[in-house]
């Protein structure tokens, strides 16, 4: 179930801080483009490129976050001038978006950058669309799009640059699967553009003009998702968030009739919301982005309520062209990528442990603080490939149970692996010598739990119960219970194997059927 975006917990009020950067370097592009001369066509473009950069650019360091702010234009202008010159022909049209979608999706490969690239080319061609570009505007969106991206990089590298005063973010590549088809994002390429293509089709069917609306719902229900289950979820999220940002649209947008300073203060609390809602919940930041596009279309002069009402049947479109293409086309199974997440996490769960144990030992190179910080942004790669099982909606209650309960038991993983590089950390601390014990323990229990053996699943609960029969005699043999030993280091080496000891039953048996003890 997704946080509400305005109680969720906000460290170091990283979200708040975020959000209000954006608000200035969106507010800066676009008064910069007034005061240029520029339309209010080249305006908006020029907007929504500084938000796409301030949003869509997640580089691990400044430096690299620069460079793909720097390339682009590079993706977008020449998409730009493709979609500006095929209005008059729909069928080229077409096929020319159609493979700026697979294209965008497949460049996700490439990491971050690839992901940003492939997103601001897509919008590009999907703004040519919303404000019917001509070749005529070329020039003038070109210069209000560079003016913009460098406003909103004055703000985010100059003014208020966050990332310069924290640790970069912990890189976590996706899953690769294989070569070819096996490859997610390859199979998710294939997937976006089938699709795009029904949506395409199915949204012009419904109107020949917001057509795209339809092409853009099914883009962004693909960004972030690898699983078929993840991808439902946030086809559901997108539909509802939708539909409670029009009743806010038609309660406080349709009655300001595109009146300037109020629209544009409404403007700037909907990208407020997008940005402090997005990193925890994708129906409050579809709220904002709903409210956020009427406004504009107030600002325009055509928006009415009959608008609002066909954006939601549009966007209904394109969830379903989403959920019918990974439903049908190279499904990639809820189980498959949660199954590769865990394993992952629980491989960092063994590198962290080993770090803290070379710490203690004495080793100066030696520091668990960046695998805690990896561990961490693999916990939250499970929990959103967990998080279809754990809805409030889904019937699977077998698998749901047991979703809970590797959640709850890698949350503890994560604490006494906290707690360990915490010990270590402290230069008081003095290495023990059944530290390599434990942690040889910890890595046999990781090697258990990763291994895919034919009979690993018949055999693990038995197992399961002699690790922890093992793990507590040891600890008695150490001189110390499980829970309370006689230095922090091994309470935590403890408490961790016995948390990847009471993993085994969940995930070394039948996905349906019921856990017991729960």
């Amino acid at each position: 179930m997704e946080k509400k975006a305005f109680m969720a917990p906000d460290p170091g009020r990283l979200r708040l801080r975020t959000a209000t950067r954006a608000v200035l370097g969106i507010g800066a592009a676009v008064a910069l483009c007034g005061l240029a001369g520029h339309s209010l066509a080249a305006a908006v473009t020029g907007g929504l490129a500084a938000l796409l950069a301030l949003f869509t650019v997640t580089d691990a360091t400044v430096r690299d976050q620069a460079v793909t702010t720097a390339a682009l234009p590079a993706a977008g202008f020449p998409v730009l001038a493709v979609a500006a010159g095929l209005h008059g022909h729909p069928a080229a049209r077409d096929a020319a978006l159609l493979a700026v979608v697979g294209l965008g999706v497949y460049a996700r490969r490439w990491g971050p950058r690839g992901h940003a690239l492939g997103v601001f080319a897509f919008m590009t061609f999907f703004s040519a669309q919303f404000l019917h570009t001509t070749p005529e505007q070329l020039p003038e969106l070109y210069a209000a799009i560079a003016l913009s991206l460098a406003a909103a990089s004055a703000v985010r590298f100059g003014l208020w640059c966050l990332e310069r005063d924290a640790p970069p973010a912990p890189a976590v590549p996706p899953l690769s699967g294989g070569r070819g088809l096996g490859r997610t994002t390859t199979r998710q390429a294939v997937q976006a553009t089938a699709g795009a293509a029904l949506a395409l089709l199915a949204g012009q069917l419904l109107s020949d003009q917001r057509w795209y609306w339809a092409v853009g719902a099914t883009w962004w229900v693909f960004v972030n998702t690898t699983s078929r289950g993840e991808t439902l979820v946030r086809s559901f999220r997108r539909v509802l968030g939708t539909l409670i940002g029009l009743g806010v649209g038609v309660a406080l947008v349709v009655p300001l009739h595109g009146a300037a300073v109020p629209t544009a203060v409404l403007v700037a609390v909907c990208v407020f919301g997008i940005f402090y809602s997005a990193p925890v919940s994708y129906t409050w930041m579809m709220l904002s982005v709903t409210v956020l596009a009427g406004s504009l279309y107030g600002v325009l002069g055509v928006l009415d309520t009959g608008l609002l009402v066909l954006r939601l049947a549009e966007t209904a479109i394109g969830a379903l062209g989403a959920v019918l293409a990974v439903l049908v086309v190279l499904p990639v199974t809820t189980h498959a990528t949660t199954d590769g997440w865990i394993q992952r996490a629980l491989r960092c769960v063994h590198a962290c442990t080993e770090e803290a144990a070379a710490r203690l030992a004495g080793s100066p190179a030696a520091d668990p603080a960046p695998r805690v910080a990896e561990l961490e942004a693999l916990l939250g790669r499970v929990r959103l490939s967990l998080a279809p099982l754990v809805h409030p909606l889904s019937p699977l209650r077998a698998r749901k149970a047991r979703a809970r309960r590797v959640l709850a038991l890698l949350d503890a993983c994560a604490r006494e692996v906290r707690g360990l590089a915490a010990v270590a950390a402290d230069p008081e601390a003095s290495h023990d010598e059944r530290l390599g014990a434990a942690c040889r323990r910890v890595e046999a229990s990781v090697e258990a739990l990763t291994a895919h053996r034919p009979t690993a699943r018949r055999s693990q609960g038995h197992r399961s119960q002699a690790h922890r029969s093992q793990t507590h005699r040891a600890a008695v043999a150490e001189g110390a219970s499980p829970l309370t030993g006689p230095g922090p280091a091994l309470a935590h080496l403890h408490g961790l194997e016995r948390a990847l000891a009471d993993l085994a039953a969940p995930l070394h048996s039948s996905p349906r059927a019921p856990l017991a003890g729960v």
